[in-house]
């Protein structure tokens, strides 16, 4: 068995109407500092985000998502690339009030952070299976 570390973790949310407050999950960053691991996946529900706000620009909301899973990874465009990861990942989850959000930090431990990535991305961000019936 593997060692396990500590980890931690930040779902992003997109609030396309910030007076509003409602949200869907539509990212996940991990960041390990004893394996020198930052990443993050995206997957946004289009129909989900539009349920929420006809008018929602899906692809600029996408583009923000994008932009946090580039600034993860050391090769990405801008200064965020030559940053220690864990300056990054205290940027990406720095509260804001913008359209994509982090929601809080949380902790854990694994002994395979991009595989804890890919698990919280099934867990907490994609979309719920069919509506429970009703009476």
């Amino acid at each position: 068995m593997s060692e396990l570390v500590p980890f931690e973790y930040a779902v992003l949310r997109v609030v396309p109407r910030v007076e509003r407050g409602e949200a869907i999950n539509a990212g996940v960053l991990v960041y390990c500092r004893d394996r020198d691991f930052l990443g993050a996946r995206v997957g946004l529900d289009a129909a989900r985000l539009r349920a929420l706000d006809p008018a929602a620009d899906v692809e600029a909301v996408r583009a923000a998502l994008d932009a946090a899973a580039d600034t993860c990874g050391t090769g990405g465009p801008g200064p965020a690339a030559a940053e220690q990861i864990g300056r990054r990942f205290r940027w990406l989850t720095a509260p804001r009030s913008t359209v994509v959000q982090p929601g809080p930090v949380h902790t854990g431990l694994t002994a395979d952070p991009a595989a804890e990535l890919d698990r919280l991305l099934a867990l907490l961000v994609a979309p719920p299976g069919p509506p429970a019936p009703t009476r």
